[in-house]
């Protein structure tokens, strides 16, 4: 069913791309679009929630731009709180990386909208580390299947996909 609306709303791009990981691709995934649709961010929310029932958090962690709706549509259907990872220090205000209330030794389920070589997701990994939580798991809207899975699991945490890019492409 989510593959089907991640089609459906013309998330799945065909062209000449250039990637956050600095690679070039003939596809994109624009979870964007979907995150700002409500009732597919409401489908992508609920098959994440089944995930996160099922393990012990104190807490959901999304990397901002892309992460950050799907951090905040899982919370709210689990009720289990937030927090933001800023992609660089912050140099006013707080100058806080981490967003949101947490606790030394909280545990962290990592949300991602698309994973591709993992790098960002094993960066939020170790920021959360570095601020004295930990996280095993990185939940993923779509893995792209080029390494994301292989490098996490090398630091000992798994990556689970809702949607694998080849089921999108041969859609």
């Amino acid at each position: 069913m989510l593959k089907q609306m991640l089609i459906d709303c013309g998330a799945v791009k065909f062209g000449k791309f250039t990637l956050t990981s600095g690679k070039e691709s003939s596809y994109y995934i624009d979870i964007k679009k979907a995150s700002t649709n409500p009732k597919l961010l409401a489908a992508i929310a609920d098959e994440m929630a089944g995930l996160v029932n099922g393990a012990s958090c104190d807490r959901i962690a999304g990397m901002e731009l892309g992460a950050v709706p799907v951090a905040v549509a899982l919370s709210l259907k689990t009720q289990i709180p937030y927090v933001i990872i800023r992609k660089g220090e912050r140099t006013h205000g707080t100058g806080k990386q981490i967003e949101g209330d947490y606790r030394q030794g909280d545990s962290f389920v990592v949300v991602e909208d698309v994973t591709t070589t993992g790098q960002s997701s094993l960066r939020t990994v170790e920021i959360l580390k570095n601020a004295g939580g930990n996280a095993g798991t990185v939940i993923t809207v779509v893995d792209r299947e080029e390494g994301a899975g292989e490098l996490l699991s090398k630091s000992g945490i798994k990556l689970v996909a809702l949607v694998r890019a080849r089921d999108l492409i041969k859609a």
